[in-house]
């Protein structure tokens, strides 16, 4: 896959460089709740996930992305494409930026429009969807802002600190029966 280009941020393949990043992104305890991790992650086991990051999304069934402000500037955040399902064309998508000072730029609404651009256009899904804390308003703002429908909810679904929370389906659809229809939307 290419350096995907917004206006003001980039898209991109990880590269070997990403490994302090993803390391530090993956054992930030404020951010499991969101990415449903439970225990730490060892350098050598993101090293490893980095060496096997080259495989096609039809073969890994995932696809991370790191979001940058610049092509060689260190990542921001990293944007996924999750339980890849090639049969009925779609995947989950997830998102996070890991400092607090980042968040609320827009950084992650242009990173969340150039993959459902990328996810439609060149992968040809039919469907994204997401799953979000009920009580995480940022999150459910940014998907709703780009026609995600919320389907559903998970009654007490995950475990966090003790207290059991709700966890609510976002869904986009594709309905687009032409390229230039969906050009329109973004």
């Amino acid at each position: 896959m290419k350096t995907l280009k917004g206006d003001n941020i980039y898209i991109r393949a990880l590269e070997p460089s990403d490994l302090e990043f993803i390391y530090a992104i993956e054992n930030d305890q404020r951010i499991w709740e969101v990415s449903n991790t439970q225990t730490p992650y060892s350098r050598f086991l993101v090293k490893q996930y980095l060496e096997n990051a080259h495989q096609d999304i039809y073969e890994a069934k995932q696809l991370r992305l790191a979001i940058c402000q610049d092509q060689d500037f260190p990542a921001l955040g990293l944007i996924d494409l999750f339980d890849f399902d090639p049969k009925n064309n779609r995947a989950g998508v997830g998102i996070v930026i890991q400092e607090d000072e980042n968040r609320n730029q827009k950084i992650g609404s242009e990173a969340l429009e150039l993959l459902i651009h990328y996810s439609f256009y060149n992968l040809n899904l039919h469907q994204l969807y997401a799953n979000i804390g009920c009580e995480n308003e940022a999150s459910i703002a940014l998907f709703t802002k780009f026609g995600f429908q919320k389907i559903g909810v998970k009654k007490d679904w995950t475990l966090v600190n003790g207290v059991y929370k709700d966890e609510a389906v976002f869904q986009l659809i594709n309905n687009h029966t032409s390229d230039s229809e969906l050009a329109q939307q973004f």
